[in-house]
């Protein structure tokens, strides 16, 4: 027998092997992986809780300022890096989608990355400096993070990343300062975060599994389990046969309502199993606000109106903002003011600052009335006022102006004690 014919051999006994892929339930189960589990994702309340956090984080401008010697901040025009993060973090993603990608990543996995891409300028108005060209989120599943504790590479304690690209392939090691790092609230050593989905496995395995339950009940035309009883004996296989044509005549939403004819002898009784009687949606409501809480979402936030309204709506987005997002914007902030400026731009008294002021915008009517009591008490001018109202700026609106008849405390009853001097 010639080569090829060997060859042709052994591609027909290949072929004709038994394979396994990654749909296969027993190759699944011996690699540990439950293919049954249902993707934390998935389900709406944790999904629920991603959107809010992401969003919120996402619709927050960034905003650069400079300590004022005389008291308060003024705005300052941000360096190369800052000109990234405010405008276009790369040429793929504007600032709203950036953070809100961080956010997702950092709440689903853990932790979040962005890559600070920089390179050497040898020429220019920037000779001699390293400038940031762009800013990447990277998947946070495919990062590892590596503390040098023994100063292999210089200094111990130091960080360094690496990143295994999905898209390319290659592998990537990033150090510490040209990456930046944002955690949950939980982390045992002060690196690593760790995941809702990982502190609540069973709460959200089981609003997954309740979720799935509820949809195939519905595929099924909520039809339930039945008992067929019947007259004689029958074997495996005749019984499985019956069984299955059954199965194909009472479930289904096609078949809901319809009239199913039973032979003589025959008699099919229903197992109901009512949600009610198993406080099917008291759980799942209770499962809901488990999930809720541990992100820091407000029960409000995921459509459970009741013990709230529409009427104390702005307390509670107050509340969220001082008990989950505060924390979650003062990480950012801190992070990147550590590793997107320079020492001298920190010793001018430069920092980054995210508005959050926007999360808690009111009617028309109630804003109005805000800006109104600041213009009158000198507490805004009149120009900044306008700029809230995105309204152009007026030639005299640069001053602060209070009611004439306002006197200093020190000043009060004057014009009583003056009459009773004349007197």
């Amino acid at each position: 027998m010639g080569i090829l014919s060997k060859l042709k051999n052994a591609i027909g006994i290949s072929t004709e092997r038994e394979t396994a892929g990654l749909t296969d339930v027993k190759l699944l189960q011996w690699l540990g992986i439950d293919s049954d589990k249902p993707e934390a994702i998935a389900e709406t309340t944790y999904y629920t809780c991603l959107k809010v956090l992401s969003e919120t984080m996402g619709k927050l401008p960034l905003k650069y300022y400079k300590s004022n010697p005389e008291g308060g901040r003024v705005r300052e025009p941000p360096n190369d890096i800052g000109e990234l993060l405010i405008r276009r973090p790369n040429p793929a993603m504007s600032p709203s989608t950036f953070w809100t990608t961080m956010e997702t990543n950092c709440q689903h996995y853990g932790n979040a990355y962005a890559w600070i891409q920089s390179r050497y300028v040898r020429r220019g108005k920037y000779g001699g400096q390293i400038r940031a060209e762009s800013i990447w989120p990277m998947q946070s599943d495919c990062v590892e993070v590596i503390m040098d504790d023994v100063g292999v590479f210089g200094n111990a304690g130091q960080l360094y990343y690496k990143y295994n690209d999905p898209k390319t392939g290659k592998e990537y090691v990033f150090r510490q300062d040209s990456v930046l790092h944002i955690k949950t609230w939980l982390t045992w050593d002060g690196i690593m975060g760790k995941s809702v989905q990982d502190i609540l496995k069973d709460p959200i395995y089981g609003a997954g599994y309740s979720q799935k339950y509820l949809k195939g009940l519905y595929e099924s035309g909520l039809t339930a389990s039945s008992v067929l009883q019947y007259t004689g004996d029958l074997n495996d296989q005749l019984r499985k046969k019956l069984a299955k044509e059954y199965n194909s005549l009472l479930t289904g939403a096609e078949n809901a309502g319809k009239v199913v004819p039973l032979p003589l002898g025959m008699t099919l009784t229903p197992l109901n199993v009512k949600l009610t009687d198993a406080q099917f949606i008291e759980l799942k409501k209770y499962t809901a606000l488990q999930i809720a809480a541990a992100f820091g979402v407000k029960p409000n936030q995921i459509n459970d109106y009741e013990k709230s309204s529409y009427a104390n709506s702005e307390s509670q987005q107050l509340a969220f903002l001082v008990d989950t997002m505060l924390y979650r914007i003062t990480q950012y902030e801190q992070e990147i003011n550590y590793k997107c400026q320079t020492d001298a731009e920190m010793a001018a008294g430069c920092f980054y600052k995210f508005n959050e002021k926007v999360i808690l915008r009111t009617d028309a009517k109630t804003q109005m009335e805000t800006l109104k009591d600041g213009v009158e008490h000198g507490i805004y001018m009149p120009n900044e006022a306008r700029e809230m109202l995105d309204l152009p700026p007026d030639p005299h609106g640069n001053v602060l102006i209070v009611n004439g008849n306002f006197v200093p405390m020190k000043d009060v009853g004057a014009a009583y004690r003056k009459e009773e001097k004349q007197e």
